[in-house]
């Protein structure tokens, strides 16, 4: 049996076992009420020490994630997470109505930036044309459940920002420049670790899990409105397409 060494990658061996029962919990492996594998079948899992093992579980310990129960084992706390489904016509208040008794957004800040490659591309635009780019999270019954970057063309929406900041919501902010509907183009989802400043703003212990959505929304024309980046803890949200 190969024996992984403490450190692999620069991420810790203790790091990666979290990840992977963060994992099981995620992918329903794992539900809430159900008991951990003891501390010797998780360390033959993962060719580590009992030691290692220990932190590991101590960190989702502290994260509320599990819970030890004197003489029965290590237990899942808190397996719930909001559905987010993704469709055609992806609307975040609506698609999380009655999962959460309060949601509500901010913006962070926002700029004018000239596009690069990527976001050029995704708003069919020249590179290094004008476009806005807004940051912000969303928060539901006082937890944050996303981070999320959105760049819109300077040329049609000036001042989205100032807009969106008055209105509270992007269904009613594309109202207010005549498009009184839009849809999905695309979605692509990808996993990773969450950053420092994800982590901070988010309220993740080190090395939480983040769901990245990457979104293309048009117009009934087909012409591309938005560019969204939108980052969900793996621990608090699934998104179903």
């Amino acid at each position: 049996m190969t024996v992984l060494k403490d450190e692999l990658g620069g991420v810790a061996l203790w790091r990666r076992i979290a990840d992977a029962i963060r994992l099981d919990i995620v992918g329903g492996k794992l539900a809430s009420g159900d008991r951990l594998p003891t501390e010797a079948v998780l360390a033959e899992r993962f060719s580590a020490n009992r030691h290692t093992v220990r932190r590991a579980i101590a960190v989702l310990a502290e994260e509320g994630v599990v819970g030890a129960e004197q003489g029965r084992g290590t237990f899942v706390r808190n397996a719930k997470r909001l559905s987010y489904p993704i469709g055609k016509r992806t609307r975040f208040r609506e698609g999380l109505k009655g999962q959460a008794s309060s949601l509500t957004s901010r913006s962070i800040s926002h700029k004018i930036e000239n596009a690069t490659a990527t976001v050029a591309t995704a708003l069919s635009l020249k590179p290094g044309a004008k476009v806005v780019r807004i940051e912000g999270m969303s928060i539901a019954d006082g937890r944050p459940i996303s981070r999320s970057t959105t760049w819109l063309p300077y040329r049609r929406f000036p001042d989205f920002a100032e807009r969106i900041a008055q209105m509270q919501s992007t269904t009613d902010t594309f109202a207010s420049y005549g498009i009184a509907d839009y849809s999905r183009a695309s979605t692509r989802i990808s996993a990773r670790h969450a950053d420092i400043e994800e982590t901070k703003l988010l309220g993740l212990a080190p090395g939480a899990i983040l769901l990245v959505s990457e979104a293309v929304d048009v117009d009934s024309e087909g012409e591309p409105i938005s560019y969204a980046l939108s980052r969900f803890p793996a621990e608090r949200m699934e998104l179903v397409v």
